[in-house]
């Protein structure tokens, strides 16, 4: 719940007061601030300074990861290079997520666990080095704003955009699902099927796998296949999925084979939305607008996660898994039904539009031969502070 209440409530902020500092003074500060909170944790004593620390190493991240992201499109400006680096970023964190424990756990067979949190520091002190060595693409000349409009310009541009207020509802169709994965699969392996945590890794494994086999996957697809199809296909995966087998928990006694591949497939269906995520946000800001959009894709879908994750917890005692499983991809379902409704299949390409109030002599209409009425693709900027409709 803290790194959640950091990752929604703080992000934001963190982004628009550093929206003037350069992007590695802010990535290498997060990084060194991030070690010295490990360096920190094998010498507390109260559960307080626990929650203050991981606050603060949250809150740290929260500032990082927006910025992080935003970066990669400035660096890899080919949009085939940026799909594939979409591809393996998806890739390296589902293999953190399963090599981490692993990793750890034969660690500690040879060393103590105050170890483990040097090698923790040792891990962001490395980042912090890399990005020291980068020579990365200064940033866009943005204008000067206060900072109530840096504060909610990304949310803004993103609330205004079609395609991105489909991806809002298909980060809650995600977040829906998925939290019942990461929140109940201990409880299912253990309870219903009698296995400890060599089969709850087993099954997290199985997830992973998944998610893996779409990211390697998608470059190639997406070369061929529109965003907005394969992103509504996994939503509406992870649905169908958690439908029929909520189903088949609640009528039947479904084998351990059959939890691994419905693991496997939930993975995959995530991966095929939480991949291409990125390239709807590149093409739905300019330069100067990317860092505070990537932020609002931050705390907004984190602020779907702050929701879908108690759920995941509270219900189960309530209902019973299969009514949790049920009610969660409900919930998905009719997000993934909001998201087509919202992301128009039409909406890409050029629209014809007018500006009525702008002078003659504006540089946005001299860029279109001076022509009040004109088409092009819309980007959400001043220029533009509603998505015109067609026709």
């Amino acid at each position: 719940t803290l790194k959640m209440v950091a990752y929604v409530g703080l992000s934001p902020v963190l982004a628009a007061a550093l929206a003037h500092v350069p992007r590695k003074v802010v990535l290498v500060g997060a990084d060194l601030i991030r070690a010295g909170v490990a360096l920190a944790l094998p010498f507390i004593d109260s559960v307080w300074q626990i929650y203050a620390l991981i606050f603060l190493l949250q809150t740290a991240s929260a500032s990082f990861t927006p910025a992080f992201q935003a970066t990669i499109p400035d660096v890899l400006t080919e949009e085939e290079d940026y799909t594939n680096a979409l591809s393996l970023s998806r890739l390296a964190y589902d293999l953190e997520n399963l090599l981490s424990p692993t990793i750890a756990g034969l660690l500690l067979l040879v060393v103590s666990y105050s170890m483990l949190f040097v090698g923790t520091v040792a891990g962001f002190i490395l980042s912090a080095l890399l990005i020291v060595s980068l020579r990365l693409p200064e940033r866009a000349g943005a204008r000067q704003r206060p900072f109530r409009q840096r504060l909610t310009r990304g949310g803004f541009i993103y609330l205004a955009t079609p395609r991105l207020r489909g991806l809002l509802a298909l980060n809650l169709a995600v977040a829906s699902v998925i939290a019942f994965v990461l929140v109940d699969t201990v409880v299912l392996v253990r309870g219903r099927f009698g296995g400890g945590e060599g089969e709850v890794a087993l099954a997290m494994a199985a997830f992973g796998a998944g998610s893996m086999m779409a990211a390697l996957a998608l470059p190639a697809i997406l070369g061929r296949v529109r965003d907005r199809n394969v992103m509504l296909l996994g939503g509406s995966g992870l649905a169908v999925i958690g439908l029929g087998y909520g189903g088949l928990l609640g009528w039947a006694e479904p084998g351990w084979g059959a939890l691994l591949a419905v693991w496997a497939l939930l993975g995959l269906a995530n991966s095929a939305v939480m991949t291409p995520s990125g390239r709807l946000l590149r093409r739905s800001a300019h330069e100067e607008d990317r860092p505070a959009i990537f932020t609002a894709q931050f705390a907004l879908s984190h602020a779907c996660w702050l929701v879908a994750y108690p759920v995941a917890g509270w219900l189960g005692p309530w209902v019973g898994l299969e009514a949790t499983l049920l009610v969660l991809s409900l919930v998905a379902g009719g997000a993934v039904l909001l998201a087509a409704r919202l992301w128009p299949g039409e909406e890409a390409g050029a629209v014809s539009h007018e500006h009525p109030d702008l002078p003659p002599d504006h540089p946005h209409l001299q860029a279109h031969g001076g022509a009040r009425h004109h088409s092009h693709e819309i980007i959400i900027d001043d220029e533009h502070l509603h998505w015109p409709a067609r026709g």
